[in-house]
């Protein structure tokens, strides 16, 4: 049987060295097994596909009957490994703490831990800049804001 901690020690052993990091693991009811992983400059496509075929072998005959699908994270994804805080640090992002509030600001000193989000505010023409640190277990989300300025 496939199990999520399976496929998580695949991937693992497969990226070891490469710069890749994992980013998640997902399977479904269906059979469906997604595998998302990043790196600081970003994946290629070669990377997923070399990853998908090393996965596949792994499982062979044994796997039953599934369907591998390895990608990067999408843009709208929040973020969920200190990994990914650490390659977006000093970008535009929402928080969305557990008590739902909604902040939007810079994302800045990332550590194993947590981060810093420095937020601006405008009142007429007076603007004062603010610097609040979350500890990642104190945020429901973190999610990049693309912009194309």
């Amino acid at each position: 049987m496939i199990t999520k901690d399976h496929i998580r020690k695949l991937a693992q052993e497969h990226i070891a060295g490469t710069g890749i990091f994992l980013v998640d693991v997902r399977l479904s009811s269906t059979g469906r097994i997604t595998v998302l992983i990043d790196r600081p400059e970003g994946v290629t496509i070669d990377d997923c596909a070399m990853l998908s075929r090393q996965i596949s072998n792994d499982l062979g005959e044994d796997g039953g009957d599934f369907e591998l699908n390895v990608s990067s994270p999408g843009l709208d994804m929040p973020l969920l490994v200190p990994e990914q805080f650490r390659k977006n640090e000093g970008r535009m992002v929402e928080v969305i703490t557990h008590e739902g509030d909604r902040l939007k600001g810079v994302m800045m000193n990332v550590t194993l831990g947590g981060f810093d989000l420095k937020s601006e505010t405008r009142i007429k023409k007076e603007v004062t800049e603010t610097v609040r640190s979350f500890n990642f277990e104190d945020v429901k989300s973190v999610k990049v804001i693309i912009s194309f300025k």
